[in-house]
């Protein structure tokens, strides 16, 4: 990809890669994702991060095309994540007299990476410092655990320009023609969703800012309607349900059990609910999972007994839940279990470590396969649930 004005002197030379299986080698990228980077041509030179080692010598032709001739003052390291920031040291080296500018904590990750002295070539910044480029001047601002502890944004003031990092980032290449938001918040919830709080505070420094643009590390410059996207990213990290719905998430053994959660969302749409949403844990994708279980204000959880326990897929499912911060939803129980139903219990034991978790009186405790009085069960928790 060759580079694309954003403006004028700003230049995105960022790259695609559809190759990619895995993305932080855990989460399916069907559509690929995008590395970006940019470049702002002024009287100083500054280069906003660099790209994944997959894709240097695109990003490094990028670059140069970019420059014309023209050597880098300034590195920018937004995030120290090496699908950011793999390049510092090439860079540094083509460019003897560059700056690498990045905060306190950004310069012991450099060291741990790499085998490169930055000691004289070091700018350390804090929050609200600022660099003058000549028309345009970056100012920095501290994003610690967005998702990393040294993550910073920067604001262009000519330009009103939000460099975001990872934030309003997304999966799926920049030329894969797909909703942002579905992609966006299946990124959010799965890489950055343990730290609400922390993106509530960049929220708030961001409210100060005259934006025009946001420009993120993954997926498209974000031009139009920003309130769009930032009342997304606000919704998200405050924890509220986006949508009135529910969530059936099951793991089924031998089919049972998939045949009380398919019973479960036809009871609850015959009884006024808005969308109920289904997914298989031991084969659906487990981010999609965890991306409808925050999508929706409620949640229904059913699973096979399993050696004393649960099925191991609904544990990973909760798992991962938990360590996201999941909270402020409403949860029905359905277990399963041929001797000894235990199921329920499994997942209550979990479920009450998590904040302002409501879950329903009634558990549909199924003994094998789904009968008569297990629909009446049924019934009720559905009734219960929407309330």
């Amino acid at each position: 990809m060759k580079d694309i004005k954003i403006t004028d002197k700003i230049l995105y030379i960022g790259a695609d890669d559809r190759d990619l299986d895995l993305f932080e080698s855990q989460y399916i990228i069907p559509n690929g994702v995008s590395y970006n980077s940019y470049v702002i041509l002024d009287e100083k030179v500054a280069v906003m991060d660099t790209v994944d080692a997959r894709r240097r010598e695109e990003w490094l032709t990028n670059l140069e095309e970019a420059l014309a001739g023209r050597t880098v003052d300034y590195l920018v390291v937004s995030h120290m994540e090496p699908d950011h920031a793999a390049n510092i040291q090439i860079l540094a080296e083509k460019y003897p007299e560059m700056k690498v500018v990045g905060n306190a904590k950004t310069f012991p990750m450099i060291s741990q990476f790499f085998d490169i002295d930055l000691s004289n070539r070091s700018m350390v910044v804090k929050e609200g410092d600022t660099l003058n480029l000549g028309e345009h001047e970056l100012t920095f601002v501290m994003a610690p655990m967005v998702h990393w502890p040294e993550v910073m944004v920067s604001y262009e003031k000519t330009e009103k320009i939000l460099f975001s990092a990872d934030g309003f980032g997304k999966f799926g290449a920049l030329d894969a023609e797909e909703d942002w938001a579905c992609e966006a918040r299946r990124y959010y919830f799965n890489i950055v969703g343990k730290y609400g709080a922390q993106v509530q505070a960049l929220l708030k420094k961001a409210a100060a800012l005259d934006i025009a643009m946001i420009c993120p590390l993954h997926g498209p410059i974000l031009k139009e309607n920003l309130e769009y996207y930032i009342g997304k990213y606000d919704i998200w990290s405050s924890y509220r349900p986006e949508d009135d719905g529910v969530l059936v998430a099951y793991a089924s053994i031998h089919g049972n059990t998939k045949q009380a959660a398919l019973k479960m969302k036809e009871i609850l749409e015959a009884k006024g609910a808005k969308k109920v949403a289904v997914t298989d844990l031991s084969r659906d994708d487990m981010a999609e999972a965890v991306e409808d279980a925050f999508r929706y204000d409620k949640m229904i959880l059913a699973a096979a007994t399993y050696d004393g326990g649960v099925f191991p897929c609904m544990e990973d499912f909760l798992h991962h839940l938990k360590s996201k911060n999941f909270q402020k939803r409403r949860i029905g129980l359905i277990e399963n279990g041929t001797w000894a139903p235990t199921a329920a219990k499994s997942m209550k034991s979990v479920l009450e470590q998590m904040k302002e978790i409501s879950i329903c009186e009634q558990v549909v405790s199924i003994k094998s396969a789904v009968k008569e009085h297990d629909i009446a069960a049924m019934e009720t928790l559905a009734e219960e649930l929407l309330g």
